[in-house]
């Protein structure tokens, strides 16, 4: 499956982003980008003392994402990002219409389990709260999918894969 639409792995942390963005990628046969590498470094010190990022700290992160995406249109790609708020995705559109999201979704004590166990990451687990309290879900008029994160990261890959299959990003 080759898509030229450019697809935004999303979720809270701890939900797999970098783990199952490059999986999707090499499904779809386009280039990835880890959302993480567009942060500046303030943001990244910020959250690594785990003080959660306001709006202000999210615009030029989201406007570097938007820029790749928008790089990418007509030719496919797949970028991590959290894109927890419904402005958040408004804005990416915005610099790049017709992305497509997919959504990793997941009870959280499984993320919560997930996070406690990685190693290297800026991001603690005490930030997950926030997180959840932050997360404004997919709306019926945003195209894109819901993906369970329960199980292995290659059949997670392959329910995202089937489920962009099903989606019809022009029909939203």
């Amino acid at each position: 499956m080759r898509t030229p639409h450019v697809v935004v792995v999303m979720g809270v942390a701890g939900t797999g982003k970098t783990t199952i963005g490059p999986l999707l990628a090499a499904r779809l046969g386009v280039p990835y980008a880890e959302g993480d590498d567009f942060h500046p470094p303030a943001n990244i010190d910020k959250m690594s003392a785990g003080t959660p990022l306001d709006d202000a700290d999210r615009w030029p992160w989201l406007d570097a994402i938007g820029a790749w995406a928008h790089d990418r249109a007509g030719l496919g790609g797949v970028v991590s990002c959290s894109a927890l708020k419904r402005t958040y995705r408004d804005r990416l559109r915005t610099a790049a219409p017709g992305l497509v999201f997919v959504h990793l979704v997941g009870d959280r004590a499984l993320i919560e389990d997930r996070m406690s166990h990685r190693q290297g990451h800026f991001m603690p687990t005490a930030l997950l709260d926030s997180q959840f309290a932050t997360l404004q879900p997919l709306e019926a008029d945003e195209a894109g999918v819901p993906v369970d994160v329960s199980g292995e990261p290659e059949e997670i890959a392959e329910r995202a894969v089937a489920a962009l299959r099903d989606c019809d990003p022009a029909s939203t």
